[in-house]
């Protein structure tokens, strides 16, 4: 039998160090390789790490008004850096500690740290206080944009997005499709039933076009987010992690996360040749990351469904399995009407009937071929 020669210690609010910066051993060394940001990084981390300021928040906005500060009115800018495409300050009040960098584009992050919850919370909602400015979008959403940064890892931007209305483009679709269509544009939270939507069929058919118009019926319930490196949230476990469980402030929504044309992920020789990335998908939609999150995924893909993998498209696992197909002549010479004469008999595509309707031709600077024969 073993014995204990010293009584266990147990380290906490009592025995141990009041902070754990306290045992922490930290220094900086700044030399000439180092830029003006890098000393702002310093200098705006410094009170979080000590523990004098030990509460942080953190806002992203889109579409900055030239004129906002940025920061609480009357407040102290400690630092300040201009550069060709940014502008950083770093500002210091009582109790509190503010960065704001702001781009060219019109995106700005604004992160405070502070004493309390309560300050940091009043100091961050003075400074970003009608920043924004409204959106220019009438006829639209707000969708999000997740992509992998280098430096920062994942990241989410928000942009204002023009969405249709599906009752305006539902004749954009072939009869079949767009019954199924009109399903799935009137269903709520009570009518999931599975956590993948899959959209299949030849390119120009409309199948980015029919999410866009589902993101916009679905807007009351359901937040609809875009992956724009599929290959990499599916590599990269912490991006899908933070992909999974981001939350939207504090309204519990569902999310649908859209991939587009992401035929190598669910093609039926996925598991050879994207690694884990089609297990990752499995995992997400009705595994154990899946459960307890309201999270639906949407891939849109030019493969047959034949070629698809039987996991993805296994019953059960798919919410929807719409093939967007093209219109059939009598429905494209319906929706053309008297300039339908020009429709050819196999039918054509959302993108050709579109290209018919304009009767514009295409600027190609493609030589025709002389035809080949025989080399004597």
């Amino acid at each position: 039998m073993l014995e204990r020669k010293e009584p266990l210690r147990l380290i906490g609010p009592e025995t141990g160090p009041a902070d754990p910066a306290e045992s922490l051993r930290w220094s900086v060394a700044l030399d000439s390789y180092y830029s003006p940001r890098d000393v702002l990084d310093v200098l705006a981390l410094t009170p979080f790490v000590r523990g004098d300021q030990a509460r942080y928040r953190k806002k992203q906005l889109e579409r900055v008004r030239v004129d906002a500060p940025l920061r609480p009115p009357g407040s102290r800018v400690a630092r300040a850096i201009e550069e060709d495409n940014s502008r950083s300050i770093l500002v210091v009040g009582d109790g509190w500690t503010l960065r704001a960098d702001r781009w060219a584009d019109r995106s700005a992050v604004v992160e405070v740290t502070a004493l309390t919850d309560e300050l940091a919370n009043d100091i961050l909602a003075e400074s970003i206080r009608d920043a924004e400015e409204p959106s220019p979008v009438d006829d639209g959403i707000e969708m999000g944009f997740w992509y992998l940064h280098g430096q920062h890892g994942p990241r989410r931007r928000q942009h204002d997005i023009e969405t249709p209305v599906w009752s305006d483009i539902r004749r954009n679709y072939p009869d079949l499709a767009a019954a199924a269509l009109d399903r799935l544009m009137a269903m709520s939270p009570n009518d999931i039933r599975g956590r993948l939507l899959l959209l299949h069929g030849p390119p120009g058919t409309g199948k980015t076009t029919a999410l866009r118009a589902l993101a916009r019926a679905w807007a009351p319930w359901c937040q609809v987010d875009c992956v724009l490196d599929p290959e990499q949230l599916f590599s990269q476990p912490g991006y899908l992690m933070s992909a999974a469980t981001e939350v939207d402030g504090e309204r519990r929504r569902w999310r649908l996360l859209v991939l587009e044309d992401c035929d190598e992920l669910i093609r039926a020789e996925a598991k050879a040749s994207a690694g884990q990335g089609l297990s990752r998908l499995l995992n997400l939609t009705d595994g154990m990351l899946g459960q307890g999150r309201d999270v639906l995924v949407a891939i849109t893909t030019n493969e047959d469904l034949s070629r698809l993998h039987p996991a993805v498209t296994r019953p059960g696992r798919c919410l929807a399995q719409l093939e967007i197909g093209r219109l059939s002549a009598a429905q494209a010479r319906r929706w053309l009407g008297p300039s339908s004469a020009t429709v050819p008999d196999e039918g054509v595509s959302l993108a050709e009937l579109l290209a018919l309707q304009h009767g514009a031709g295409r600027i190609d600077t493609t030589a025709a071929r002389p035809e080949s024969g025989m080399y004597l």
